[in-house]
């Protein structure tokens, strides 16, 4: 066995109609890492609120690492109109979020779906307006904590939504 370099590794470079929107999320380093997570999937487009770390945030870049110009992306101030202009545009909007109505992810149907929005709540209070949400999903956690890093959620949600989506191709 022989450990590859990323040299030696030809991936297949293909984009899902996923987009993400990240619900007020503070942390620099969420910032940084929403874009190698997602560029890494295929993302479509992400979306930040604007009192997010900026693309210039120094911690940001270094997360990010060669990503911040490998994706689209937007910044907005009003959730409200923003999630009405996805949906306009024919989005589902899945929130990755614990609700008495969540579906666990590995029950719930990707597939079904055209375009998705993977919507991510902030690091303390979660999304802002779930009633704006067409489902949620949840992880299914088995230790003692009740939730994890909203990038860590994001990773293990754009793996079975592209795995899906990959499938039914």
């Amino acid at each position: 066995m022989e450990q590859l370099t990323h040299y030696d590794i030809e991936n297949k470079k293909q984009q899902f109609p996923i987009t993400i929107v990240c619900d007020a999320i503070r942390t620099p380093e969420n910032i940084g890492m929403c874009f190698r997570i997602s560029e890494s999937f295929g993302v479509d487009k992400i979306y930040f609120h604007q009192s997010s770390p900026s693309t210039e945030n120094r911690k940001v870049i270094n997360t990010a690492r060669n990503t911040i110009n490998q994706i689209n992306h937007d910044f907005y101030s009003d959730f409200d109109a923003l999630i009405h202009q996805l949906k306009n545009e024919g989005n589902t909007i899945i929130g990755i979020e614990i609700t008495d109505k969540s579906i666990n992810i590995q029950d719930f149907n990707f597939k079904n779906h055209e375009k998705i929005v993977l919507l991510l709540g902030s690091e303390r209070n979660g999304i802002e307006n779930v009633n704006l949400i067409d489902e949620t999903i949840a992880i299914p956690m088995f230790g003692r904590n009740s939730s994890m890093n909203v990038i860590h959620s994001l990773a293990i949600t754009l793996y079975e939504v592209t795995n899906q989506i990959s499938i039914k191709n």
